[in-house]
């Protein structure tokens, strides 16, 4: 029978995969376009909502920008995806915008790149999550009320549905993911059909309100202001590169169908965009910050609506079907956006564990062949972020794609380099002709993608900015911390030139407590190795015990000396760390060879009332040059109860194996031939009828 524990995670991540099982985790690209790009394509759902409100600080009038912001927006977003194209092709092997930067600018280069993806992937599970909660929230009163617990919630389920495996959970999503698309690409077809053919004169719900302009705003207020707009809009850029960083997890060929892929992601998103903020702009529909503060007359309890909700409520009329399967697939596809980021964020994890800029864990696949450290991490780090921003879309964003426009430029400027490099070498006027133009849009991406990094940096470092610099910082001096570490344990770790030194002589030490059969076992395995001195020791805190330990050795015989050392604080650990230590003293080049005898339970509380001295002891001698700590295991009856094959099951986290010892299909394990003992008769064990198991 398997425990509760191990039962619980089979029903809710599957039983674990092979590892010659990860070939056919691999994704087509019908799938791969829903887990990489559900980021992407959902920053639709907020981002013409970011542009709207931004404009209503000048009011209603200002409105009129919003197609070529959205215009501006889409150029970046073609030139994003040109140059990414390139990329992929370069560099398949998923280190993305991090490989790019550390093979042609430098490993710092690289580790501020991975820096910034890293702080990026955290937000876009924060802002997607907390965007879906708002969605679902204009139709569901409920979730409204409840935003920060329901967004938790919906990262656990992500969290456990990734852990089940990337293909899995591609395909879990992508049925909600080309829903999505359909929705709303059919409803603004629909809404245009009905403006342009059909001649409906279509008002938002929100076309005839009076909004107040927060501010007048003219010449360099105004260009700001638009500026400002922009950056907000370019949040749409989200989630792009995501695909550079997944490569591996393609089907061959790997770089052809990633470019495919991406290619397809620009088109739909562009797509999306264009058709929501023209369709935004055709029907009045207005949208703003604060609606208490800037609608003037606005019905009584008014409770604004995001934009793909009044547009749904436009197209296809209040409280219909149609509506809130708009509301419904716009709040899920937001909710799924966040699987770019559990997809980019291991896989990234992974490859700097590799290069030992993070912790060696996270390099590690589970159960399911996911990364699920980098999961469990990420998951962690947006429930921290929502929790303590309290799921508010608009104070998130304000953090967002900094990162991923630091990303872009660097990789862009990373990508010159490499084709300059190449170009060096080649002499085919074919292949240079391809290079050239490879490096001309790369160059254009780098000087687009710097100018908005620029713009986001001026118009949203006072208004929340700085806290994502702030952590790219931190994370960057911490990577480089983590990398001198490992390369200093690695350096102390290397073997010295020629042959080893060994030990002049081996001191052996037997700890004694009572003079039992655990003592008696120690006593025998310290003989059967031979030391060149072999000393057993007990530590007096009480005269009567020590007293009664002397007689009972001196009755045995045991031919070995037992020192008595004097303890008059009743301390145990310190007087042996003193004994050890004056050995050493005396011997520097020896080694002395501790043997501590242990009780090995059955059951978990059992160790609390066993081993607490033994532990204590062996956990102070490791840090004590030249001393090796040797455990000598007595297992008691309650060892009998224990299921050893579960037990193996759970350590190496796989399937139970059969009957220790032999398994189904192959020959059961011959046993080693008995060895003679190597003791005195009176340390051998006692009477076999009461030998534990």
């Amino acid at each position: 029978m398997a425990s509760p524990t191990s039962l619980m995670k089979r029903l809710l991540l599957g039983r674990p995969f092979r590892s010659d099982r990860l070939q056919h985790t691999l994704l087509p690209k019908r799938i791969a376009l829903p887990v990489f790009a559900s980021d992407a394509l959902s920053s639709v759902a907020y981002a013409p909502d970011e542009i709207l409100l931004t404009l209503s600080i000048a009011g209603a009038s200002a409105f009129v920008f919003s197609p070529w912001v959205a215009l501006a927006v889409v150029v970046v977003m073609l030139t994003v995806v040109a140059s990414y194209r390139q990329n992929v092709h370069a560099y398949p092997s998923g280190g993305g915008d991090y490989e790019v930067a550390t093979v042609n600018l430098g490993p710092k280069f690289g580790v501020g790149v991975a820096s910034a993806l890293l702080v990026d992937y955290v937000l876009t599970v924060a802002v997607s999550v907390s965007s879906g909660v708002a969605n679902l929230g204009s139709v569901v009163p409920f979730v409204a009320t409840h935003k920060v617990g329901v967004a938790v919630a919906a990262v656990v389920i992500l969290t456990a549905i990734n852990l089940r495996g990337l293909r899995e959970s591609g395909t879990a999503f992508a049925i909600p993911t080309y829903g999505f698309m359909i929705v709303i690409i059919g409803m603004v077809l629909t809404g245009l059909i009905r403006i342009f053919v059909l001649g409906h004169d279509l008002q938002a719900p929100s076309a005839g309100l009076q909004i107040q302009a927060e501010h007048s705003v003219t010449g360099f207020a105004l260009i700001f202001l638009l500026l400002r707009t922009f950056s907000s809009g370019a949040a749409a850029l989200t989630g792009v590169e995501a695909i550079s960083n997944g490569v591996p997890a393609f089907k061959p060929p790997k770089s052809k169908n990633a470019a495919s892929t991406l290619l397809w992601l620009g088109i739909v998103a562009i797509t999306m965009l264009v058709g929501i903020v023209t369709l935004a702009h055709l029907t009045h529909l207005q949208f703003v910050e604060d609606p208490a503060r800037q609608i003037i007359g606005g019905p009584e309890g008014y409770v604004q609506k995001t934009v793909t909700t009044q547009l749904g409520e436009t197209v296809f009329g209040s409280g219909s079907f149609l509506l809130y399967i708009v509301a419904g697939v716009t709040a899920l596809i937001l909710f799924l956006a966040a699987n770019t980021a559990f997809n980019g964020f291991p896989v990234l994890g992974s490859i700097l564990a590799q290069d030992r800029y993070l912790p060696r864990q996270l390099h590690t696949r589970g159960d399911r062949l996911a990364f699920s450290n980098g999961i469990v991490f990420l998951s962690v780090a947006a429930i921290v972020l929502i929790v303590g921003f309290q799921a508010e879309i608009t104070r998130l964003i304000q953090l967002y794609i900094v990162g991923v426009f630091v990303s872009f430029t660097l990789s862009q400027a990373g990508m010159i380099r490499h084709w300059n490099r190449l170009l060096r070498v080649e002499r085919d006027p074919e292949r240079r002709r391809k290079m050239i133009r490879s490096r001309g849009i790369n160059g254009f991406g780098m000087g687009l993608t710097g100018v908005v990094l620029v713009i986001v940096l001026i118009t949203k470092f006072l208004l929340g900015a700085w806290i994502a610099i702030a952590a790219m910082a931190v994370i960057y001096l911490l990577m480089l911390g983590i990398r001198k570490h490992y390369d200093t344990v690695a350096a102390e770790l290397t073997p010295a030139e020629g042959r080893p030194m060994l030990p002049a002589r081996n001191h052996a030490i037997v700890l004694v407590s009572k003079v039992h059969q655990p003592t008696l076992r120690a006593v025998a395995y310290a003989q059967a190795t031979r030391p060149d001195t072999l000393t057993a020791v007990t530590v007096n805190v009480d005269e009567k015990d020590t007293r009664a330990i002397q007689d009972e050795w001196e009755r045995r015989e045991v031919p070995v000396p037992l020192t008595v050392i004097d303890s008059p604080y009743r301390e145990i650990t310190r007087p042996i760390l003193d004994f050890v230590a004056s050995v050493r003293r005396d011997a520097p080049r020896d080694v002395v060879t501790v043997f501590i005898p242990e009780y090995v339970v059955g059951r978990w509380w059992e160790n609390l009332l066993h081993n607490q001295s033994a532990l204590r002891l062996k956990g102070r001698l490791l840090y004590e040059p030249g001393v090796m700590v040797t455990s000598v295991p007595w297992q008691l009856a309650s060892t009998a109860t224990k299921d050893l094959d579960r037990y193996d099951a759970t350590l190496s986290r796989g399937p139970a194996r059969g009957p220790r010892g032999a398994s189904v299909g192959h020959a059961p394990l011959t046993p080693a031939p008995a060895q003679p003992p190597a003791v005195a008769p009176t340390l051998t064990d006692p009477d076999p009828t009461e030998r534990p198991r």
